[in-house]
């Protein structure tokens, strides 16, 4: 199995995908010999930081969601860098819900009085400080040297270092296509595969010893987080291409949430699982991980995110 950081918890926040898509980058590294363990409390911070400056600019009229892709963190990276976790940890107990709520009711406020950008930011500041804690130094020090958050973050993952797929047949195979979902508000774009194809790619990453970040829908009846399974029925099995548009276009199948996965295995009737590292705490059958049937994966996929290896 590849090496992972410590299983962590997102708790009722809506950032699967920042937890996801940070744990791959630091599997990346475990599995080169880096150390490295990422903050997410930084990127929820920044993410809150962004969300209030343009709801404040478009006068409470923005949509203020936390919910994102896994291409978001890594757009996160390179724009507003990154933390070890170790410099700023998750608070135990913080509702990122109700706290992104007060947030977006700041800046409506904000805005109403015409305070300025300024003036928000220092009231924000504040009251993220109390919910989250104070920020860390403005240097990241690693390994004997010095960095700024962002410089740290571009050290750890570059924007091309990974690369997006996902497998719908109402667009175009092998072009890069934005895929029309209500957390892909800034249309990233993702290279469609036919499902063959995308699964291979999956399984061929996982077998060189790269993680893989997943998407995909998690409602149906046979995901048990609590067992540590994720099945289909047997009618659901060895999934087509058309199968799963039916299912994106009918809404049986909606993007609700992003896994890592670290590992292949089988069971003992020889059938093939993903080994996917949750971000739900440690309180299931196996520590926080968990085995999805390689047919729950090839029916409710919706993207991937994976080193870029050639």
């Amino acid at each position: 199995m590849i090496k992972t950081t410590p299983v962590k918890n997102q708790g009722s926040g809506q950032l699967c995908w920042a937890y996801a898509m940070l744990a791959t980058i630091e599997s990346e590294h475990l599995m080169q010999g880096d150390s490295v363990n990422l903050s997410t409390a930084f990127i929820t911070r920044m993410r809150l930081q962004q969300l209030a400056r343009v709801h404040y600019l478009s006068q409470g009229n923005s949509t203020f969601s936390m919910r994102g892709m896994a291409p978001l963190l890594i757009d996160m990276l390179m724009t507003v860098g990154a933390e070890p976790y170790d410099s700023y940890e998750d608070q135990v107990g913080l509702n990122v819900n109700v706290l992104s709520r007060k947030v977006a009711r700041l800046a409506e406020v904000a805005a109403v009085r015409h305070v300025g950008i300024d003036n928000m930011n220092e009231r924000l500041g504040d009251m993220l400080d109390r919910a989250m804690g104070y920020m860390p130094a403005r240097y990241v020090h690693m390994l004997g040297a010095e960095y700024t958050p962002l410089e740290f973050a571009h050290s750890v993952c570059g924007r091309d270092e990974y690369i997006s797929l996902t497998s719908f047949a109402h667009h175009p195979w092998h072009e890069e296509v934005a895929l029309e979902l209500p957390d892909n508000p800034q249309g990233y774009r993702f290279r469609n595969l036919p499902v063959d194809e995308l699964m291979q790619s999956v399984r061929k990453t996982l077998e060189q010893g790269h993680p893989v970040c997943w998407e995909g829908d998690i409602s149906e009846p046979g995901f048990n987080f609590e067992q540590g399974i994720a099945e289909v029925d047997e009618g659901d099995r060895n999934a087509t291409d058309i199968r799963r548009l039916n299912d994106l276009q009918h809404f049986l199948t909606t993007d609700d949430h992003c896994m890592e996965f670290v590992g292949l295995a089988r069971d003992l009737q020889g059938r093939r699982y993903f080994i996917a590292k949750n971000s739900w705490g440690t309180g299931n059958k196996y520590g926080g991980f968990m085995y999805l049937s390689e047919d729950y994966v090839r029916l409710k996929t919706v993207a991937v995110v994976m080193p870029r290896t050639e």
